[in-house]
């Protein structure tokens, strides 16, 4: 899979891209997430590139992609994108290790302001890889009644104080294709799913990141977009057609400069409760 033909190792730079910030990426961005609350603002959305890391899988998968799986997503904004400002991503590969059975790669991806240089947004995603087994012949990796059948987790949220406004999403296979596309992949496409060993279209886990975000910044605007973190387990599989809620709890205030950093809880439930994200987000409120 390397294009280079040498294996993913720390400190592999992966590459680099340059974009323009236009009202029409942030207008294809509000529909794909069903989010009209990001146009007529003169900042985009802080994951507006939310999948910049896949642009150079090549240079950082392993060769198994059978049965992989996104396990986890860091986020941490750092300034507001300008809408009509010109911006860079860097990626590189910052960690691999191997847990449970399984291999992973963490890719970090940075977002720059091409005019002054300012860092903007630094992704960091968790992928999991099946260890090479030789050519894998039927059957799948996860199915709805093994994800339902996983062991309970310990009591989330643990958070006591007030909760944040949730989200409610259907996505749709339109949607995926919006925010997973153009090509054909596992994301998109049932036939794409069933070779890497899923019965149905995989809802990208980096959607599930957006929808935790969409809640921090309704509950925090400008101190979400500067100086927002976010660690987000992506804990189950949404398949495409299925609703999801994205929720939000505040577990504690810390001063902060002149502020406060407000820490909450945030996980993602489908309708029949399964939990499919989970994990921890903090914003700045001015004091």
């Amino acid at each position: 899979m390397n294009l280079l033909g040498q294996p993913a190792h720390v400190g592999r730079f992966c590459g680099s891209n340059t974009y323009d910030v236009t009202p029409d990426a942030v207008a294809f961005y509000a529909d794909a997430l069903d989010d009209p609350s990001l146009t007529g603002t003169d900042f985009a959305p802080p994951l507006l590139h939310h999948s910049e890391c896949y642009r150079f899988v090549g240079e950082w998968y392993l060769q198994n992609l059978f049965g992989n799986l996104h396990a986890q997503q860091d986020w941490e904004l750092f300034s507001p994108i300008r809408l009509g400002s010109r911006v860079r991503s860097v990626s590189t590969i910052v960690d691999r290790f191997d847990k449970r059975g399984r291999n992973y790669v963490l890719n970090e991806t940075d977002l720059f302001d091409e005019e002054d240089g300012r860092l903007l947004v630094r992704g960091r995603t968790h992928q999991s890889f099946l260890p090479p087994r030789g050519q894998e012949k039927g059957g799948y990796v996860v199915d709805e009644g093994t994800a339902r059948a996983k062991p309970p987790r310990p009591p989330f949220p643990t958070a006591t104080g007030a909760d944040l406004d949730s989200v409610t999403k259907t996505v749709d296979a339109r949607r995926c294709w919006m925010f997973s596309g153009p090509d054909r992949n596992y994301h998109t496409d049932r036939a794409e799913a069933e070779k890497l060993g899923f019965p149905n279209i995989v809802v990208q886990g980096m959607m599930s990141t957006c929808f935790a975000s969409e809640v921090m910044q309704r509950a925090f605007g400008r101190g979400w977009l500067a100086g927002g973190k976010m660690a987000l387990k992506l804990t189950n599989v949404l398949w495409v057609d299925e609703t999801v809620v994205a929720c939000g709890r505040i577990r504690d205030e810390v001063a902060e400069g002149t502020g406060t950093r407000v820490h909450c809880e945030l996980w993602i439930d489908k309708e029949d409760g399964t939990r499919i994200a989970l994990g921890t987000a903090s914003a700045l409120r001015d004091g």
